[in-house]
């Protein structure tokens, strides 16, 4: 019976150590608020220009999120000096308002995709700027605290 645990263990070792993520990072929103003009920025040291990458935002939403959607402004400066900037929308609900990310608790995780195939061009410090661009309609002024979104992040997988 020993054994039998034993080699549960190793398998579970083994299928953790397989994970294609190789970049992970989170950010928390201050007292799950976000302002319209906060931006939520994450480095990191690319050192691989070989590899096909797929890049993912990562949010954590709690049940004050009121929305069925998120618009997102995403901006990555390359360790060149150039800039790429992207107006994104994600759906975060399903047709009966059902949150679609995962988590057992109030608070939901969405893994969203970013870019599905990418290969970093130089080594060097890639800087993700995210922030949220959501507006009521009707009304131009975007909403100034966005509530219920709890953590901000960028995830990368080689694919």
């Amino acid at each position: 019976m020993d054994k039998f645990y034993s080699l549960i263990i190793v398998l579970i070792l083994i299928s953790s150590c397989n994970n294609s993520s190789f970049l992970s990072e989170y950010k928390p929103i201050n007292k799950n608020k976000w302002h319209k003009d906060s931006i939520v920025i994450v480095d990191f040291n690319i050192k691989d220009t070989l590899s096909n990458n797929a890049v993912y935002i990562n949010l954590r939403n709690n049940k004050d999120y009121n929305f069925n959607n998120i618009f997102l402004i995403v901006s990555v400066d390359y360790p060149n000096k150039t800039k790429v900037i992207d107006t994104l929308e994600y759906k975060m609900t399903n047709e009966r308002g059902v949150f679609l990310g995962t988590g057992f608790t109030d608070i939901k995780e969405n893994k969203l995709e970013f870019k599905d195939s990418t290969i970093f061009p130089t080594k060097g410090i890639y800087k993700f700027s995210i922030q949220q661009a959501m507006r009521i309609n009707g009304n131009e002024d975007g909403i100034e605290y966005l509530e219920g979104i709890t953590d901000v992040g960028i995830k990368i997988e080689k694919k």
